[in-house]
């Protein structure tokens, strides 16, 4: 999948990705993800396998636009930081992990490749904030009755980091292969899991005070039988 990003000096980052991987379960709280799965199983969505968990997307799920289709209206989406290797380079963007919560309960993995995963449309070296990286922050809002509503909030400090992640992805290498994008975990839903058809992501860098933003707008397609 084809990608373009504006890097801090304006130039541009003209990008393939052909490998899509999701990181699940990726908090460093083993004793909250417990918690978590047990929550799950109560609704009968399935243990994960391993912790943390690579789920396997097809990369032509990725895009940039700002308006995106998904199937009914029991989707939602969740901000995560977006990892690519371009060039040699490690990048780092914003990515939404749109995800069909009716089909979760059948199948994780279903779920995740049923809907789109809009990326944002600049980046950043991850050298650049690698020494720093528990202090950036993720958020995204939802308009929820005609209010805009902050959904996530929290430093990355909650999460693996891309290091660990990729080290665990590629059995102990440092880096992605060359086309790879990662996206990297998310923190939890204030008040909760829930559909929007509006959704504002960004990850802010607060020693620089810089941000990666990126909004897009869901259209819901009517399910037929």
């Amino acid at each position: 999948m084809k990608l373009t990003f504006t890097l801090p000096d304006q130039s541009t980052l003209e990008t393939d990705i052909d490998t899509l991987v999701i990181a699940g379960w990726a908090g460093r709280d083993m004793a909250a993800i417990e918690h978590h799965i047990e929550e799950l199983e109560a609704l009968g969505i399935s243990r994960p396998s391993a912790v943390p968990l690579f789920y396997r997307v097809s990369a032509n799920q990725l895009s940039q636009a700002a308006r995106v289709q998904v199937l009914g209206e029991a989707s939602s989406g969740e901000v995560e930081t977006f990892v690519f290797n371009s060039g040699g380079e490690l990048y780092v963007s914003i990515a939404s992990d749109h995800t069909d919560r009716k089909l979760e309960a059948h199948s994780v993995a279903f779920s995740k490749q049923a809907c789109v995963k809009p990326v944002g449309s600049s980046a950043w070296k991850l050298s650049e904030v690698a020494d720093y990286w528990d202090e950036l922050v993720i958020r995204s809002w939802i308009e929820e009755d005609g209010t805009t509503r902050l959904y996530q909030e929290g430093t990355l400090a909650s999460l693996r980091t891309p290091a660990d992640l990729i080290a665990r992805f590629t059995d102990g290498r440092a880096t992605l292969p060359e086309g790879c994008g990662m996206t990297c975990g998310t923190v939890g839903a204030i008040g909760g899991i829930r559909p929007a058809a509006a959704f504002t992501m960004e990850l802010f860098d607060p020693r620089r005070e810089r941000a990666l933003r990126h909004h897009y707008v869901s259209e819901s397609l009517a399910e037929v039988a």
